[in-house]
């Protein structure tokens, strides 16, 4: 397999540096929203990944897509690398300087600038997060569903192909993308796809640019689709005997056609985590959180088949919330799974990933990697939206013991290869990145490879669109 065991090695000799006429342009053009502060830097070359790089030479902070065609025309003109930024919660290294250059952050352009209710769609500004889409439009009676755990950019979710814990019942962002502005390579400004729901004319450049991790433009706007609020919602947890039981729920769940919005497993390391984090008392066992969205009498219909079947498989003690309040206690516990879990060996680094497999043999999946995971002997923990097939394995490791880095990329490389050769992939949400360039290749095989080469090349010529990511040149 081409995967490395070790950490992540990058060229030094291959970073290209800023040269000094193109930072006096920048800063003429930005004023103080151009940067070469180290602390701004460094901000802005870290994510949520254990992988150091040296940090971008420049941020600027661009207000409108016509500012990010001016840094990218000079970025061209200069073969310097550029690497969008959003809030920086990227899990795979996507937004390492690995070849250095100039990181444009986004997050100022954070504007709703149309929503059509009686069309359900929305355009925004890419550094838009995805909770602020929802508080601007509470008023209409939509809501966006698309829900990553981090409140990520709306920018970055397309640029990773995100989708999270609704992605069972509404899809991911490949399917909720209507249309993009984007900036080329060469600075131009070009805009994909309309706010019809269908088209069949020519290539579909949206679904090309969702999920290209920065590496072929700059994404500045997003039109998305938007859904009805739904008339009931109610949330349960129930507890499970072993987490075999609890994903066999899951599948006899989703195989029985039940229109489930939500289905997350968390491991019994993470329920302990986030008990000690949000002060919860709930019991430490795996346990399944389950959403469910409709009318009242399908809402109840649902929850009353899903109770049958988890007794089926030893679930008990469920618990229900059906007020707002009550709910949101339960999922933003959910969502602070992972921040909670580092907290539990202070000083820790994660080093994270998650696969995807046909439901069918998710549990297989999971049970081999938790046997693996326990073996080893290093912490971890499982949280997974698994209604699809998707879970999530973090080993915390001590950034000062090179042996555990590397029995968890060990243990990252068994989990990976097994859910590839089960059918399925290297990354359900999270993308390739610098970590997963090795898995790539094994999951797609190299003429696919070379396939998208051959588009980045075509698209990118001078290669500045966040080199190094997703597979090398």
């Amino acid at each position: 397999m081409n995967a490395p065991l070790s950490p992540i090695a990058f060229d030094v000799d291959s970073r290209r540096p800023v040269p000094p006429e193109m930072v006096a342009a920048l800063k003429a053009r930005f004023g103080d929203r151009c940067s070469t502060a180290r602390a701004v830097c460094e901000q802005h070359g870290r994510d949520e990944s254990p992988i150091d790089v040296p940090p971008p030479e420049v941020v600027v902070y661009c207000e409108s897509t016509e500012e990010v065609a001016a840094v990218v025309q000079l970025a061209h003109q200069h073969a310097v690398p550029v690497i969008p930024y959003g809030v920086g919660s990227s899990l795979e290294g996507h937004l390492l300087a690995v070849q250095g250059g100039v990181s444009i952050d986004l997050s100022r352009m954070n504007k709703l600038l149309r929503v059509n209710p009686e069309d359900l769609t929305v355009t925004v500004q890419a550094g838009v997060t995805r909770m602020q889409l929802n508080r601007e439009i509470k008023d209409t009676g939509l809501f966006f569903p698309i829900d990553p755990g981090a409140d990520a950019t709306l920018g970055g979710m397309c640029a990773t192909r995100a989708s999270g814990t609704n992605a069972v019942r509404y899809g991911t962002m490949r399917e909720n993308v209507l249309g993009l502005t984007v900036v080329t390579a060469s600075g131009e400004v070009i805009h994909t796809g309309t706010r019809a729901r269908k088209s069949s004319a020519g290539y579909d450049l949206t679904r090309l640019f969702v999920g290209s991790e920065g590496t072929l433009g700059v994404m500045t706007e997003v039109t998305l689709r938007l859904y009805p609020l739904p008339e009931a919602v109610s949330a349960a947890i129930c507890f499970f005997p072993s987490i075999d039981a609890a994903v066999q729920t899951t599948i006899a769940i989703i195989q029985m056609g039940v229109p489930i919005a939500r289905c997350e497993l968390l491991d019994p390391n993470a329920v302990r985590a986030v008990n000690r984090h949000d002060k919860l008392t709930l019991r430490e066992a795996p346990m399944l959180l389950m959403e469910f969205h409709g009318s009242e009498a399908g809402v109840a219909e649902q929850a009353a088949t899903v109770q049958d079947i988890a007794r089926e498989y030893g679930g008990e003690d469920f618990e229900w919330a059906r007020t707002p309040e009550e709910r949101t206690r339960l999922w933003t516990a959910r969502h602070h799974a992972y921040l909670a879990a580092l907290q539990m060996r202070p000083g820790c680094r994660a080093v994270t990933s998650d696969t995807c497999v046909p439901i069918s043999r998710l549990a297989e999946s999971i049970n081999a990697s938790v046997e693996e995971a326990e073996g080893a002997g290093l912490p971890y923990f499982i949280v997974g939206h698994v209604g699809d097939g998707n879970f999530h394995l973090a080993y915390l490791i001590d950034p000062h013991l090179p042996e555990e880095r590397e029995t968890a990329e060990r243990l990252n490389l068994q989990m990976v290869e097994r859910a590839i050769q089960l059918g399925g992939t290297c990354s359900g949400e999270h993308g390739v990145g610098l970590h997963k360039m090795g898995f790539l290749v094994t999951e797609a095989g190299e003429g696919a490879v070379e396939m998208m080469r051959t588009l980045k090349r075509a698209l990118d010529p001078r290669n500045i669109m966040n080199p190094g990511k997703i597979f090398t040149l």
